[in-house]
């Protein structure tokens, strides 16, 4: 059996679907696999590093997918690539399903086997293959390591003969994944963290990091079934939005990591919000890919206005390949693992919810409920 590994268009993404030791997963299995030249070059993985653990290296995505049972990417596979997969092949990456469905008709059209990584489901079992805790850790941690780096002061209080430099006040918005990654890195910073989540179980997360939680009281619990944040009522939407505006004047940093799946990111910080907090404050959007939470956010850039810098940086975990190429890798390889049979070919289980819960499209049809026409 083949896997094919291909390199990924997209401007801004510089991470890898396979790490050298992935390969040497893949081979250890019986497998065949090979890696579209240059696919590691941004995440310090060369052709070489490939080629030693017994990777075939392919010149360019249309070779690489020939006659590839499955075939493995970071976001979603090219026009050309997906036309070159023979019928029946898996894909497996970061389809975006909610996103543009054009190319995921293509991939039903081709007769590919898709699997969105996703919609990998939040359950014990498949925690290895969570890609979008894996690489949300390390876009909560990026995102403070960037507002550090844009801020005028120091972090950490310290204390001098000359005087007391005062802490920084660093603001989460969120307490999933990415929010607990921000507040446990502005917290070894030294700022004062506090942080918001509308679900209210976060807040003995938040607090078991050092950080305070600031909850609107009597707000109804918005957690769903599966630990996401669902959408707020308005009235509970005003009574958060009053809650945040008496807050972030006084904060230095304010970091938003708010989605909702399948809906454009919630407005958090108003316009009017930003132009009460101090001059040299940071924001950093990291919803911009879906909207933002602040409207003055643009997606790819820094901006200023009124002297609060924002930062609409997109892809965190791109802005550090080595580590996000890694763990999404193995990821990848967990999730794999579970359709290869004993003797090294291709065993679907469709009876196991991992396998149903985020395959897209299957036998010419999309077949998951985010696909469902409306």
């Amino acid at each position: 059996m083949k896997i094919a590994v291909l390199a990924e268009t997209a401007a801004d993404e510089t991470r890898v679907a396979a790490s050298p030791a992935s390969v040497k997963a893949y081979i250890g299995k019986g497998l065949d696999v090979t890696i579209e030249q240059g696919a590691g070059d941004a995440s310090f993985y060369s052709d070489e590093d490939y080629k030693a653990q017994g990777a075939k290296i392919a010149k360019n995505a249309t070779s690489a997918v020939k006659d590839a049972d499955i075939v493995l990417s970071v976001r979603r596979p090219s026009a050309t690539a997906v036309k070159a997969m023979k019928k029946g092949a898996v894909v497996a990456a970061q389809l975006d399903p909610f996103g543009d469905r054009k190319d995921l008709d293509a991939l039903a059209k081709a007769g590919i086997t898709a699997f969105s990584m996703e919609l990998i489901p939040r359950i014990t079992r498949a925690q290895s293959m969570d890609v979008l805790s894996s690489q949300a850790n390390l876009a909560g941690y990026k995102a403070v390591i960037d507002a550090a780096e844009g801020f005028s002061r120091a972090f950490p209080m310290m204390m001098t003969a000359a005087g007391t430099v005062a802490p920084a006040k660093v603001f989460v918005m969120g307490a999933g994944v990415a929010g607990l990654q921000a507040i446990a890195t502005a917290r070894r910073l030294g700022a004062v963290v506090s942080a918001t989540d509308v679900r209210a179980a976060a807040g003995e997360q938040v607090e078991s990091l050092g950080a305070k939680f600031v909850f609107v009281e009597g707000m109804q619990d918005s957690a769903t079934a599966g630990g996401y944040a669902k959408e707020l009522s308005d009235e509970d939407k005003q009574k958060q939005a009053e809650l945040v505006a008496n807050h972030i004047k006084t904060q230095d940093i304010v970091i938003t990591t708010a989605l909702i799946p399948g809906r454009p990111a919630p407005e958090l910080i108003s316009k009017d919000m930003v132009e009460t907090m101090q001059s040299g404050s940071i924001i950093v959007d990291m919803a911009v890919e879906r909207g933002g939470n602040c409207p003055l956010s643009q997606a790819g850039k820094v901006v200023e206005h009124k002297g609060v810098t924002i930062m609409g940086y997109t892809n965190l975990p791109g802005r550090l390949p080595g580590n996000a190429s890694q763990l999404y890798a193995k990821n990848l390889q967990n999730f794999i693992t579970l359709m290869i049979g004993e003797g090294g070919d291709l065993d679907i289980n469709w009876e196991d919810e991992i396998i149903t819960g985020c395959a897209l499209t299957h036998d010419g049809k999309a077949i998951h409920s985010v696909l469902e026409k409306k």
